[in-house]
Parts: C-alpha cells; sequence; structure tokens
C-alpha cells in the first residue's frame, strides 16, 4: 500500500557528530530509516543541522520553516531532548511528529529503533493514534520590559544559584498572590514535563489529555509547600524577592542570573504538538513501561 505521507522530514540528534562512535551508530540509523522510507514510496529530507552533523549532505536538506511548509510528517530518530527540541519549532506548523527512540528513557519517542519498520509500515498507511501535548509560552520581565521570551514543551524551571542558599520567589496565579515560597526552586510543568524535573521533585503525572499544569517547589523550606494542579488557562508570575545568581530555564533554553524584581510571566501557547504513536499505544502502557511498575508482579 501507499504511504499516506508523501514528503518526510528525518530528524536526528543535533549534538552527535558523525566521527564519533555514537555518531556512526546514529547515521547507520538514519541510513536504514532513509531506505525503509525510500521503500515506502516516501520523498524523504534531511533537516540541515542532522544532515550536516551526520555527515549525510548528499540528501535533500530542509531547515525547520521549510519543513513545515513542505513536510507532512517529522520523523525523530533520537531521544526526548531531540524530540523536544523539534516538537517547540514545527508546533506552529501544525507538522506531526513520530519518534524513534534511540536515548534512554522514551516517553515521547516510544517506537524502539529494533522494530522500527514493523511499526512504522502501518503508521504510514494512516494506522496510528494522535496524541496533542501543549506548549508553554514563557518570558522574563525586567523593570517592565521583556529581556526574554522561549516556548517549552517540558517546563519551566526557577532555580536558585549554584552556589547560593534558597531562592526567595513570590508566586501569583491570575493577578492574585499565592505564597512567598523559600525553596531551591520552582518548576512549572505541562502534562508532558509532569514525568520529568516535576516527577523527581515530588509532583504528581498528569495525563496529556488533562488541561492543566503542575506547580512544584522544589525542596521547600516550609515543608506544607506542596504540588498543586492549576488550569492551564491561568497566568503565573513568579517573582525574584531574595537569593543569589537564579536562574530560569525554558525545557533546555536558559537565562542565568535573574535579577531581584524580574518576574517570569507563564501562560498557555496557542500551539501545540501534534505526536502520532503505533495503533494500540497507551499513555499507561508507557507509564508503566518507562517507570517500571509492576516489576516482580505477574499481570493477571
Amino acid at each position: 500500500m501507499k504511504s499516506n505521507f508523501h514528503h518526510v522530514a528525518l530528524i536526528g540528534k543535533y549534538q552527535t557528530v558523525a566521527s564519533s562512535g555514537s555518531g556512526t551508530a546514529s547515521r547507520r540509523a538514519l541510513e536504514a530509516v532513509i531506505d525503509f522510507l525510500d521503500d515506502q514510496g516516501c520523498e524523504v529530507s534531511i533537516e540541515q543541522d542532522t544532515a550536516h552533523n551526520m555527515g549525510l549532505t548528499s540528501y535533500p536538506m530542509l531547515d525547520v520553516a521549510h519543513i513545515g511548509a513542505k513536510c507532512d510528517l517529522g520523523l525523530v530518530v533520537g531521544g526526548d531532548g531531540t524530540m523536544l527540541g523539534i516538537g517547540r519549532q514545527l508546533a506552529a506548523y501544525g507538522v506531526p511528529l513520530i519518534g524513534i527512540n534511540q536515548g534512554r528513557l522514551g516517553f515521547i519517542t516510544d517506537i524502539t529503533y529494533g522494530n522500527f519498520a514493523e511499526s512504522l509500515k502501518p503508521m504510514l498507511q494512516g494506522d496510528y493514534v494522535e496524541d496533542h501535548r501543549s506548549l508553554i509560552n514563557a518570558r522574563v520581565m525586567r523593570d517592565g520590559q521583556c529581556v526574554f521570551k522561549a516556548m517549552a514543551m517540558n517546563d519551566v524551571v526557577v532555580n536558585r544559584g549554584a552556589a547560593s542558599g534558597m531562592v526567595e520567589l513570590r508566586v501569583e496565579v491570575d493577578g492574585h498572590f499565592v505564597a512567598n515560597q523559600r525553596a531551591d526552586g520552582l518548576i512549572i510543568a505541562t502534562p508532558t514535563g509532569s514525568t520529568a524535573y516535576a516527577l523527581s521533585s515530588g509532583g504528581p503525572l498528569l495525563h496529556p489529555s488533562i488541561p492543566g499544569w503542575v506547580m512544584v517547589p522544589i525542596a521547600p523550606h516550609t515543608l506544607s509547600n506542596r504540588p498543586i494542579v492549576l488550569a492551564n488557562t491561568s497566568k503565573i508570575a513568579i517573582e525574584i524577592v531574595a537569593g543569589r545568581d537564579a536562574s530560569a530555564s525554558f525545557d533546555t533554553q536558559s537565562l542565568a542570573s535573574l535579577l531581584h524584581g524580574d518576574r517570569i510571566e507563564v501562560t498557555r501557547s496557542d500551539h501545540h504538538v501534534r505526536f502520532l504513536h503505533p495503533k494500540g499505544w497507551s499513555y499507561f502502557d508507557t507509564l508503566r513501561e518507562k517507570l517500571h511498575w509492576n516489576e516482580g508482579v505477574t499481570a493477571t
């Protein structure tokens, strides 16, 4: 059967260098996927940074804007970090993404490389589950001016300085004062990010279909400061009150040396990321596998 997706963009690990051992393996993996897509009758282009880093410059190359304009599917071969990066960039274009996992956890790159052909073939013919993930818009305001802005798929994190003690943060939701929190930091996470830093800091898991965020303090001074789930229609403001060398990160994008009075403002993005999964995919299956639930327990 002919593929439902005519033009497929292939995206690999941006930081992998082809001459390294891991880079050589990654290049071979990408070439195997290219051969498979060719056999399925797909036109294949390589994301330009992937092509240069992997030495795959003999194939057609496209930047992100042209992938968004010309391709009807993005195929990510890498780990969750690779998917986070390209997902943010392609969200505005509505290009669906499929992830082949070459990383460690693989919460959002859920097809194993060893059986990618078996999983991909029916998906290319239209047999898949579509899953939409929300995004965060965030900006740092200083003296009424925006000094940094970014989009995040996982989380926005305000952290204390590496050599200093706790940071004190004033938190507002929709203009209402919530609390002054003294802690190592504060996390605002999407449902996708609820399985990342927020989870290791004691936050709850949010199902991707929930239109919410989780706000999680990191090692709070007052133990009654607990994680709270908020509607993602809320506007959250975090002001730096005290503490030295505080920083903010937006997935992997960072701004160091925040000043007292700086405000990190968080709102919902108008865009979302479209993930495609194999037919029969379940979020709970992913949690059970990645978090090693039921190990040593016989299912009934």
